[in-house]
């Protein structure tokens, strides 16, 4: 099977080109924007006719697409997220390759959900913010083109890799901080949230298994299970062995309501420019003993969300298999390389 990757760099992009190459009735090719792509191509600039050309000299079976932004304006994220899809779905009309379409979506197309309820793929999308309208529309896009496509709805992706921006990247790095200065309280802000982390090499396994299948439509790729922050907090300082107090902070107002991802993947965060969220804010004078940080999760999701994932488990025979404990060994691990 010839697979054509999008995105290959980014972080879930990564996991993915691990897992098709360790299967061996897979032959990928990386399509991108940086040096070591097999094939450079901007999506967001690029016409659909030159990637037509491409398609039909590649012939790929499966186009599996990874790439877009998380972070910038209304224009940035519509230009990488929305317009980069229109430009695939284009070329795979008008190629004679017949190619499935594996499109990542994500859990912000959902925006907020009711606490202690299970997001299911049929409910209605209200994203709170430019990052998940962008990446809504994507999925509306694929949805209404005609092709063989599967749109992966992936919720909170976790795990090597998670990158420094993101919140779980933030708490782990003023963890970090604080065990090198001595810091005995680590203040942290925004703790209350709960999200459903599920690891990026999860997700990889999934994309895979979309890849093989039949299935179309929306597929959530979560956990299954909404994890309060404070509590990944805790597994964190258990892991990196951090003996000091964690101290919660209230969020600033208003900090539900201000747009983003990951996700995602939290990794999906997209940061507004009037809130900049920061774990590990430098330590002020009036508190020398103590790391203070911001609130850490401007997604527009509010304070919860959970994913249904029995779609995922009945349509791909897929189940979530590393559980949080071990995610967050493998960043505090990137996080301890720094010290």
């Amino acid at each position: 099977m010839r697979v054509l990757l999008i995105g290959a760099n980014g972080y879930i992009g990564r996991f993915v080109a691990d897992r098709l190459l360790a299967d061996p009735a897979v032959q990928l090719t990386a399509l991108g924007r940086g040096d070591d792509a097999d094939v450079r191509f901007d999506l967001a600039t690029g016409s659909p006719g030159a990637l037509t050309r491409f398609l039909d000299a590649v012939h790929p079976g499966v186009v599996v697409n990874c790439a877009g932004t998380t972070r910038g304006g209304a224009r940035d994220l519509t230009r990488h997220n929305t317009v980069a899809v229109a430009t695939v779905c284009e070329a795979l009309r008008r190629s004679g390759c017949g190619a499935r379409l594996v499109q990542i979506g994500c859990s912000a197309e959902y925006g907020p959900s009711q606490p202690n309820s299970s997001t299911a793929e049929d409910a209605v999308p209200r994203p709170g913010g430019p990052y998940g309208v962008s990446k809504l529309a994507a999925t509306e896009l694929v949805l209404g083109s005609g092709l063989d496509a599967v749109v992966l709805r992936v919720f909170s992706p976790a795990g090597p890799g998670t990158p420094a921006g993101s919140p779980l990247g933030r708490l782990a790095e003023a963890m970090r901080r604080a065990m090198q200065s001595g810091d005995g309280e680590l203040k942290l802000g925004g703790l209350g949230v709960q999200r459903d982390f599920v690891d990026v090499r999860d997700v990889a396994r999934a994309v895979h298994a979309a890849s093989l299948s039949a299935a179309q439509g929306v597929i959530n790729i979560g956990s299954g299970r909404a994890v309060r922050l404070r509590d990944a907090a805790a597994v964190l300082a258990r892991v990196a062995g951090y003996g000091g107090a964690l101290q919660e902070l209230d969020g600033p107002p208003g900090a539900h309501a201000s747009h983003g991802g990951h996700g995602g993947h939290v990794g999906h965060i997209a940061h507004t420019p009037h809130l900049r969220p920061a774990i590990g804010h430098p330590r002020g004078e009036s508190d020398p003993h103590a790391a203070s940080v911001a609130f850490p999760y401007p997604d527009g999701c509010g304070s919860w969300q959970q994913a249904d994932v029995r779609t995922a488990r009945d349509r791909l025979g897929w189940r979530p298999r590393i559980n949080l404990e071990e995610s967050l060994a493998d960043i505090w691990m990137e996080a301890a390389c720094r010290i």
